[in-house]
């Protein structure tokens, strides 16, 4: 699809391929190529689950900080809606995803698998947000979606500091989901995905009313899910997984993802 990004899919399951040498560090054609690949994934009805992977060695180590030199404040602000628009057209795509994360995720590389649904990790895996070393802050996401995943104390130590978080670390805070030996982790979180693959079209509604939910009150929120709720109904698999519940008790449906 480009340069450093690129999309392979089979069996429902997408995989976008980072490949910048030579730490997958990111640059605006990196992230312009990104947002290309999680809109065609997006728009793919065949594509039901999707999988964000930096290869073997390393995730992302973070932004190509040569580019920072010289900026000043307007044009920071500019590259960090960039870097906010790639982030936010992976999180916003409506297939389950999940970041398969071996070598460092660190600065806008943990930004990135953030965005993701989940995260495995490598038992090698290094996430951080080294910002603060450097005299600024994250600029891809990081101040609001670690919050989110961990908890307002605990990001706020992990920022302010610029630590490294290591796998079992961020196994226990609910950073990731799992931690696989290195050569395992890409088939690993290819099973997590192809089992989301396997189920049914309401994960989308389940998605958008979780994602949606979190910028809204209680009470919007909540209406929020009671729309998204309506809309399963409209789907072959609502209709499917109902009868296979009558007939058969739960658990027994075969879903179309329709």
């Amino acid at each position: 699809m480009g340069e450093f990004v690129r999309v392979e899919t089979g069996g429902g399951v997408a995989t976008i391929r980072i490949d910048r040498p030579k730490m997958n560090a990111i640059n605006p054609q990196m992230l312009a190529e990104l947002t290309e690949a999680a809109n065609t994934i997006a728009a793919d009805g065949d594509v039901r689950a999707a999988v964000v992977w930096g290869g073997p060695r390393i995730f992302a180590a973070g932004a190509d900080i040569g580019g920072f030199t010289g900026l000043d404040a307007g044009e920071a602000q500019a590259l960090s809606r960039v870097f906010n628009d790639a982030f936010l057209a992976v999180e916003n795509m409506p297939q389950i995803t999940v970041s398969a994360v071996n070598g460092y995720a660190l600065g806008g590389g943990m930004e990135l698998a953030m965005a993701t649904d989940f995260r495995v990790a490598a038992d090698d895996a290094t996430f951080g947000q080294p910002e603060i070393l450097l005299g600024i802050i994250p600029g891809g996401g990081g101040t609001q979606r670690l919050p989110r995943l961990v908890g307002v104390t605990r990001a706020k130590e992990i920022i302010y500091t610029g630590r490294n978080v290591l796998p079992d670390e961020a196994l226990a805070i609910g950073l990731v989901s799992a931690v696989h030996a290195p050569e395992e982790t890409y088939d690993a979180a290819v099973e997590m995905a192809a089992g989301y693959a396997a189920g049914p079209a309401a994960l989308r509604m389940a998605k958008q009313a979780v994602m949606d939910g979190l910028a809204l009150s209680l009470a919007d929120a909540v209406a929020c899910e009671t729309e998204q709720f309506g809309a399963c109904f409209d789907t072959d698999d609502a209709a499917i997984g109902v009868a296979s519940f009558l007939e058969k008790g739960p658990g027994k449906a075969t879903f179309t993802g329709r």
